[in-house]
This record gives structure tokens, sequence and C-alpha cells, in this order.
């Protein structure tokens, strides 16, 4: 009796409950392998447009129960640290903005019955402020904190 590596039959296994699925007509292949993508917003050069083509307003109030935690300096400009919590009843979603960015929109995320939590790492173009904004009730709310993003991480 020959025994298939653990990686193999796992593969098999989840290709098989693919095909099932899809062969049930449970989903549609589209909805598996992707949600709608933001094309608008993460194409947008100014973040005041970024947010009206994610979430229909650019309205935002700050909001001190949102809690971005990001260092003040960036040694390495290509993956900086982000983590947002919103300390909120409601949470629908969560996205991040930098502001001097070629593309502001640098992360988003939906949520349904989860807390308003998010933890990335991103990229930033030069220095500048991140913008975390939070969708909650229906409202939008946003917390900002300025990141110096220096060469080599020589804070110069």
């Amino acid at each position: 009796m020959t025994h298939l590596p653990r990686r193999t039959f796992l593969k098999r296994t989840l290709a098989s409950a693919v095909l099932v699925s899809a062969g049930s007509s449970l989903f549609a292949p589209g909805w598996a392998l992707a949600a709608e993508w933001p094309k608008a917003a993460f194409g947008s050069k100014k973040i005041e447009e970024a947010v009206q083509a994610l979430f229909g307003s650019s309205q935002m109030n700050p909001s001190a129960s949102i809690k971005l935690k990001a260092p003040a300096q960036a040694e390495n400009s290509a993956q900086v640290q982000v983590q947002v919590t919103a300390e909120m009843p409601n949470v629908e979603a969560i996205a991040v903005f930098v502001e001097k960015n070629p593309s502001p929109l640098v992360a988003h995320a939906s949520f349904s019955g989860a807390e308003g939590y998010f933890s990335a790492r991103m990229k930033m173009a030069e220095t500048s402020d991140v913008y975390a904004v939070v969708k909650s009730g229906g409202k939008l709310y946003m917390a900002k904190q300025n990141i110096k993003v220096t060469a080599g991480g020589c804070g110069g």
C-alpha cells in the first residue's frame, strides 16, 4: 500500500470539494475566488475621492474610539506596520489611507459580526499623515497619525 504525502492528499481533497460544490450550484465560481474590487477607490489620487468612491460619502468625523497604532518613524518605508482598533458597535468596514502615496487607499476590509480590528503592513512613498477610516452604524469616523519616513531608517 502506498502512502500519499500529506500535501498531495490535502490538495486533492480540497480540489474534489471545490468541484463537488461548483457542480451542485451552491455558489458561482466567481464568488468563491474574490469579492468585488473597489477599482475607483484604489485608483483615486486624493483621499477625499477615494473615501467617496469606497463608502459613497466623504463626510468623516474624528473619533477617540479608533486607535491607530503605527510607528512615529518608519525604519523601512516598504513595510510599515499599522494596526487599527475600532472600539465601537456595528463596525462595517475599516480602510487605511496614506495621504502622500500616489494611490492613497492602501487597504480595505469589510466586517460582518466581527470585532473592529485590522492589521497589515503597507508601503509609504514619503513622510505623510496616515488615516484610519471606520464605517460604523452607517457613518464614517476617522483617526490620523503622521509617520515620518527616513532614508535607510536614519532619523535625519
